[in-house]
């Protein structure tokens, strides 16, 4: 459908641009990591620490360093433009989006309110509240063009209807 041709596109850029922003300028990218980090940890219950394997712990009571988390933003820019592109192009277009939900997951974690990290600062509250409605907006949308079946029944109907068909069949002979 032409408006399926027109939407992937304009609905993916936002992804590709994104992506590219995080191969090209990653130190943004960081800090904004970091922030995540940070703040995922701290609201973390204690308990659930503990319950967490020794070297699953100890592992996650570290912070990561610059050169880590400078290598996992890029890793998800580039997974992020791929993404985008297939989506973009009509190439595995509900794998694609749904793969570009779960990339969203983590921008959804890293912009979490914290009141902690914003220093009571209104204007880094507001900018954290953006990133994080943005975010879920996106997520939302890459849910929806997942579940977009092109007017084509889902693989569950087609089986539960060969099924019923077949059933049919079987009674009449």
């Amino acid at each position: 459908m032409l408006l399926r041709r027109i939407a992937r596109p304009l609905f993916a850029s936002w992804f590709v641009v994104e992506g590219l922003d995080a191969l090209r300028h990653p130190a943004v990218h960081v800090e904004m990591a970091r922030d995540g980090w940070r703040s995922l940890h701290s609201r973390t219950p204690a308990a659930l620490h503990t319950a967490l394997p020794v070297p699953v712990r100890t592992a996650l009571e570290r912070e990561p360093d610059a050169r880590q988390l400078g290598m996992v933003v890029r890793a998800h820019g580039v997974a992020l433009t791929g993404a985008a592109l297939l989506l973009a192009t009509g190439r595995s277009p509900r794998l694609a989006a749904f793969t570009l939900a779960a990339l969203t997951a983590p921008l959804v974690v890293a912009s979490l309110p914290d009141r902690r990290a914003d220093g009571g600062d209104p204007v880094l509250r507001r900018q954290r509240r953006d990133r994080l409605v943005r975010s879920l907006t996106f997520t939302g949308g890459a849910l929806l063009a997942a579940a977009d079946l092109e007017g084509r029944p889902s693989l569950g109907w087609r089986v539960r209807h060969a099924r019923a068909e077949r059933a049919t069949r079987h009674q009449d002979d």
